[in-house]
């Protein structure tokens, strides 16, 4: 009798393993952020369960580090959820985006593989696609490895934030300083600057009229548009327009 493995068979250990390989640095890039988050959500309020069911559920840092600061402001439930599905939005792109790379893929496999990407898996599995050496089994390797991760160390965040004082750590400061550093990074020309400035205005003005934490979502929105008005007044015309 012939024991040896089939070739379908095979070639999905095989993408797995490639999937495995890919997916270690944006794994280890997870856990440090994770952990931060976890000791966060616990001094939130959340036990360990429930943090790790938000990870499960949401899978996106931006969005649950905006959540667990929301809910330590006594932010209500509606506008927590409008919050975090305008930062989400992005997701609908990238998931479209790299559909194109999965054509005769079942629907089942696509609504699996769009729940478990990230910026980061995103960033690595169009890189891959272009390739094209890559297909579904590796992808959602790359995914659902990450998530394991993230999922693991959130979790290990909640139950060390229970031995971690208050304010320790300078764990305080970790959430400023995360989106600090994320909108550094996107400060790349005068329009960044001033769009920037911009959502931090209206954020202060609708803080003193808008009820709640609805000031959050409406100067995101209008500064967004702001952005893409100043953009358009300061792109180059192109021959023909």
């Amino acid at each position: 009798m012939n024991h040896q493995p089939s070739e379908g068979s095979h070639r999905l250990k095989t993408g797995i393993y490639q999937g495995i390989v890919a997916a270690w640095p944006v794994c280890l890039g997870f856990v440090p952020i994770g952990l931060a988050f976890g000791v966060i959500a616990q001094k939130a309020g959340l036990q360990p369960y429930q943090i790790g069911l938000m990870s499960l559920l949401v899978f996106a840092g931006s969005a649950q580090f905006i959540a667990v600061s929301m809910l330590a402001g006594g932010a209500g439930a509606v506008s927590i959820i409008l919050t975090t599905f305008a930062v989400n939005l992005r997701h609908f792109l990238m998931s479209s985006s790299l559909a194109v790379y999965m054509g005769g893929t079942r629907k089942w496999l696509l609504s699996l593989f769009a729940y478990g990407i990230t910026d980061e898996s995103f960033a690595l599995n169009l890189s891959r696609f272009k390739t094209g050496n890559w297909g579904i089994t590796q992808a959602l390797t790359v995914n659902h490895v990450s998530n394991f991760f993230w999922i693991a160390s959130t979790m290990a965040g909640g139950f060390a934030g229970e031995f971690i004082p208050e304010g320790a750590f300078g764990i305080d400061y970790a959430l400023p300083a995360m989106f600090i550093g994320l909108l550094a990074m996107q400060l790349k020309g005068r329009r960044y600057i001033v769009t920037a400035i911009l959502a931090g205005i209206l954020a202060v003005v609708f803080a003193m009229i808008l009820p709640g934490n609805f000031y959050i979502i409406a100067a995101s929105m209008l500064a967004a548009l702001g952005g893409v008005l100043i953009n358009r007044r300061l792109q180059p015309e192109q021959p023909g327009e």
